[in-house]
C-alpha cells in the first residue's frame, strides 16, 4: 500500500516539475528570442556599414573588394533599380518606435508591427551610386544560409547618362 503511494507522489511531484519548467520556458524563451533578434540587428547595421566602407574603398574604375556576408535570419535586398541596400527581418525585438524612421549613419531603420512580430527593416540609401547586381539594374535578393556568402563589390566606371559612378555586386 505505501509504495502505492510513493509512486503516485512521485509522478505527481515529477508532473508538476515539468509544469514549472514549461511555464518558466513559456516566458524565458521570447525574451531570449528577442535578445538574439537585437544582436542580429546590431550586427547587420555592421554589415551594411561594412559594404558602405567598401564601396567608399573602392576608389576607381576596375577595383574590386570581397565582404564575407553571413544572413542567420531575414532577408538582403541589393535593389539596383532604386540604388539601395535593403535588410529585413522579423522580430520580438522593437528597434525603433514603430511607424518612425531613426538614421543611423546613412542607414535608416524602421519597424512596423504586425501581431506578437515585428518587421525591422534597416535601408541604406546609395542614391550618389548606380547600384547594379551581376552588371543590371534590378532586384536582387540574398536569403539566409548556414554557409556565409562572398559578396564582390566593383567599380564599373561612371553611368554614361548621369555620370554616377556603377558599384556592380556579385555573389562569388
Amino acid at each position: 500500500m505505501k509504495r502505492g503511494q510513493v509512486w503516485v507522489e512521485t509522478v505527481i511531484y515529477t508532473l508538476i516539475a515539468f509544469v514549472m519548467i514549461g511555464a518558466v520556458l513559456a516566458f524565458i524563451k521570447p525574451k531570449i528570442e528577442e535578445i538574439r533578434d537585437k544582436a542580429l540587428i546590431e550586427q547587420t547595421i555592421e554589415v551594411i556599414e561594412s559594404i558602405n566602407f567598401g564601396i567608399i574603398e573602392l576608389g576607381g574604375e576596375g577595383n574590386k573588394r570581397i565582404i564575407e556576408l553571413g544572413i542567420k535570419k531575414g532577408i538582403l535586398k541589393i535593389d539596383g533599380e532604386n540604388n539601395l541596400i535593403i535588410f529585413e527581418i522579423e522580430s520580438r525585438h522593437v528597434y525603433s518606435q514603430p511607424g518612425e524612421d531613426i538614421y543611423i549613419g546613412n542607414i535608416i531603420a524602421n519597424t512596423k508591427k504586425r501581431g506578437t512580430f515585428n518587421t525591422v527593416t534597416l535601408t541604406g540609401n546609395y542614391s550618389e551610386y548606380n547600384l547594379t547586381y551581376n552588371q543590371e539594374d534590378k532586384l536582387k535578393t540574398i536569403t539566409r544560409a548556414s554557409t556565409p556568402y562572398r559578396l564582390s563589390i566593383s567599380h564599373h566606371g561612371e553611368n554614361d547618362d548621369t555620370g554616377k559612378p556603377i558599384i556592380d555586386f556579385d555573389i562569388i
